[in-house]
């Protein structure tokens, strides 16, 4: 529902001074610290059994709140105009040959690896946060595997980014374009209808509300970029973003993790969507599992993205500039006649459905729960969210965050409460 001006711009600052008074608390509170951090008893049933989480973890309840976040603990790190897909991409890279994985996935060096690749979607303007990003990952885990990069841009790159990325990693490093047909807003969508939404949702100050650009990276995200030509050689990939930090030493090989473990999606942080982005998503959800019910999974995860059954969408959602994943799930039949479906909507570019809901929803439909991990003991930062391990999995990884400072369950509830009381006491009826 929209806002009225003087209540939204009432209730940001509102928003900004718990978020505020949360970190001050941390920092100087040890009560509150404690809280916060999952160590107090009221926490204690948030313990896992064993050292595997996956989502079945993740159905809990307080009140009639749902909690998307992954508990804190401090256990030790596991060791361990529909789309045609059919099409065959041509020029879709420069300067680039498909990969050669013929010795990817057996012995490299005397070292087993999964048939893999790193994923990252950037700018010629991005070559900053780019460069970071890699340098990170490659000192805190792919140093010691070799794993290759694949970079995607919708432009061509220039040879200055090429050069700046290739001499900080010693790994393969393949640079492709994005076909237009891929990436640029489709032309049946109504593009009156969908400036009108735009505008709406600017006036909401929705963010991204009125970029294009952004809803077609949403859009290749969630159907597109695993069909992408330097991508057809891989099975599994890791997304990664620019400017993100990784703070801890990853010692095992997660890709072999997923593979060893019939692991078919692995997140980092969970979050609840904004749902004037995604009004009519679970609508159209339903119908798709409405005509097709033969794709669900047994024992699914429809417990995480609902809390009546299915009715209603809670919004939970894996924040996706995070994925370990298997793009055999998203190649699969099921996921490829979802996202036609999806597509066919208009929804991407008449709301902003993003690539994170998406991918949640069909990761908890159409895979087990038990497919699904939670990658605790990696540290990981993107804007101002962050997972930081705890416990053994710090010490162990030396990481270098702070682990009080991590988006964990009673955190993210305590923030999740306070606003929806403000929300409810300042806005009234207004929300």
């Amino acid at each position: 529902m929209i806002l009225p001006r003087t209540s939204a711009r009432f209730i940001f600052p509102v928003l900004c001074f718990v978020v505020g008074l949360h970190y001050v608390l941390m920092l100087y509170q040890e009560d509150y610290r404690q809280i916060v951090s999952g160590r107090d008893s009221s926490q204690q049933s948030l313990a896992l059994e064993d050292s595997e989480i996956t989502l079945a973890a993740f159905d809990i309840r307080t009140s009639s709140t749902h909690m998307c976040n992954t508990p804190t603990s401090t256990q030790p790190a596991d060791p361990s105009e529909t789309a045609d897909h059919d099409v065959l991409l041509e020029d879709a890279t420069q300067n680039s040959t498909i990969p050669d994985i013929s010795q990817n996935s057996t012995q490299i060096e005397g070292t087993r690896r999964a048939n893999a690749t790193f994923v990252l979607l950037c700018r010629n303007s991005d070559l900053e946060g780019t460069v970071e990003s890699i340098r990170q990952l490659e000192d805190r885990f792919n140093r010691n595997f070799g794993y290759p990069w694949v970079l995607l841009n919708d432009q061509e790159f220039t040879e200055e980014f090429k050069t700046r990325i290739q001499i900080i990693t010693t790994a393969p490093v393949f640079f492709g374009q994005i076909p237009d047909h891929h990436w640029n807003q489709p032309d049946w969508i109504d593009e009156t209808r969908a400036r009108e939404s735009r505008e709406r949702m600017v006036a909401q100050q929705i963010i991204y509300a009125g970029s294009v650009p952004y809803r077609n990276m949403c859009r290749f995200n969630s159907g597109f970029f695993y069909h992408h030509e330097l991508l057809q050689p891989y099975r599994y990939y890791w997304r990664v973003e620019p400017d993100v930090k990784f703070y801890c030493d990853l010692t095992y090989d997660p890709f072999l993790y997923m593979q060893d473990n019939n692991k078919v999606y692995g997140f980092n942080i969970a979050l609840l969507e904004w749902e004037p982005t995604i009004s009519s998503l679970w609508s159209n959800v339903k119908e798709f599992i409405a005509n097709n019910s033969e794709y669900l999974a047994p024992q699914n995860s429809m417990g995480y993205l609902s809390d009546d059954g299915g009715a209603s969408y809670n919004l939970c959602h894996y924040w996706s500039n995070f994925e370990i994943a298997d793009m055999d799930l998203w190649r699969g039949e099921a996921y490829t006649k979802f996202f036609d479906f999806l597509d066919s909507k208009g929804g991407f570019y008449y709301e902003r459905w993003g690539d994170a809901p998406v991918h949640s929803i069909a990761a908890s439909l159409f895979a087990r729960r038990d497919q699904v991990h939670f990658f605790k003991d990696i540290g990981y930062r993107h804007d101002s969210f962050q997972h930081c391990p705890t416990g053994d999995a710090w010490s162990q990884g030396r990481c270098a965050c702070n682990p009080h400072d991590t988006f964990g369950v009673s955190s993210f509830y305590s923030l999740y409460s306070t606003i929806q009381t403000l929300k409810q006491t300042t806005l009234g009826d207004h929300v």
